[in-house]
């Protein structure tokens, strides 16, 4: 069958499937609430393949109206107040109401701003690793807390915030599942990723020994990653919110024979000791952050580029194999491949001979491999996917990043 390709942006077919989604399309939100729909893809007409995003996406500067610009985050210029050296208690953590408050999932307050700055989004409190991500990438940017990962895409999608910085996967850790899921669950674009190493620190109350701790608080993926030092310690392990929040937790509560697993960042923030640097197991312990907006980046063929797209696949013997094999025909490398088990339509029932019934779990697949939108062979792979796909949609093209 005859095809002709073009630059696609995400496509579905299916006579069955309906993708609860947060669409907002490409407007500027202010106080647009969301709205969860169904997608009917049941007549004769949407047999057909039906693109959700087709041809290169430009690059559009909007600014929004007085009622739509984002929220200003942070403390008045009346009750700003600047800590001399002097003016500072010495050997105790800094005034903790100067740091700016988490933004909630169901913050939606939007006002005038001046626009001076980007302003982007992560998960947790500052001195978060994610805010380390944030400033990486984005060196002047305002950092703006949230209380977790779906507060980040909806400061995103409303308009109270520029970009989010979100971990994806960690070398030690494996995938962050619940950011696959939310990328489906929201129309976000992918616009790039960074790639940070992450150092893990024993941080106490100042004239803290390491030997007067008794139990350390941190995420439960950093006490992971240092299994080997907290076991030497002989310490209690309790879980907290982030690892940021955890530092917080052990400056506000005074207690010298509590440590936190945290960054340097965050004992500078915080105004406690470290105690010992680079606990983690593993010193090659990178976390992969992506970066995400409401418009989708012009892909281009200047540098090396990497696609991210999820898609699901009808029933049939090597389908996945088939899938995988339109990259390998083109020479596209796949760089990431991740399974998640659809939450719509979590098993499959096939009947077999036996007047049985066999069930298997319906996944969907997000893959990112390193070609450009822009590139020829990238559009008929994409095309060739659609043969066997039910459902397919680009998340984004962006620029790959292999620095630390």
């Amino acid at each position: 069958m005859a095809m002709k390709v073009v630059a696609l942006w995400g496509c579905a077919k299916s006579t069955n499937l309906h993708v609860g989604v947060t669409d907002l399309g490409s407007r500027p939100c202010g106080f647009v609430p969301i709205l969860s729909r169904k997608l009917d893809f049941s007549s004769e007409k949407s047999k057909k393949w039906e693109c959700c995003f087709t041809g290169v996406l430009a690059q559009r500067a909007i600014t929004p109206t007085l009622d739509e610009r984002p929220y200003t985050f942070g403390l008045k210029p009346s009750e700003a107040t600047d800590l001399t050296q002097e003016d500072q208690p010495k050997g105790f953590h800094k005034d903790l109401s100067l740091l700016p408050k988490p933004l909630s999932a169901a913050h939606l307050l939007s006002t005038p701003n001046d626009g001076s700055q980007v302003r982007v989004a992560y998960q947790g409190l500052p001195g978060a690793y994610s805010e380390a991500a944030a400033l990486k990438v984005y060196p002047k940017c305002e950092t703006v807390p949230c209380d977790d990962f779906e507060a980040a895409f909806k400061a995103v999608e409303l308009w109270l915030v520029d970009k989010a910085v979100l971990p994806i996967e960690n070398s030690a850790g494996g995938s962050i599942h619940r950011n696959y899921d939310l990328l489906l669950r929201h129309r976000l674009h992918i616009v790039g990723e960074v790639q940070m190493q992450v150092n893990h620190c024993l941080l106490g109350l100042p004239g803290t020994r390491k030997e007067d701790v008794q139990r350390v608080l941190s995420h439960p993926q950093a006490l992971a990653q240092c299994e080997m030092t907290l076991m030497k310690l002989g310490v209690t392990r309790v879980s907290a919110e982030d690892t940021a929040g955890a530092a917080q937790i052990v400056a506000s509560d005074g207690q010298k024979d509590t440590g936190a697993i945290a960054s340097s960042r965050a004992a500078e923030i915080y105004g406690l000791d470290i105690l010992a640097e680079k606990i983690q197991d593993d010193d090659d312990n990178v976390t992969r952050f992506l970066i995400l907006a409401r418009e989708p980046i012009i892909p281009g063929t200047d540098r090396p580029y990497k696609t991210s797209i999820v898609f699901t696949l009808e029933e049939g013997p090597g389908v996945l194999f088939k899938a995988l094999a339109v990259f390998a025909l083109r020479g596209i490398n796949l760089s990431k491949i991740e399974s998640r088990p659809q939450r719509k339509r979590p098993l499959r029932v096939v009947d077999d001979s036996n007047k049985g019934s066999a069930k298997y779990f319906d996944y969907l697949f997000y893959i990112d491999f390193e070609a450009s939108m822009a590139e020829p062979r990238a559009q008929h792979a994409l095309g060739h996917l659609q043969e066997f796909a039910g459902f397919l949609r680009v998340l984004g093209c962006y620029p790959t990043d292999g620095a630390k």
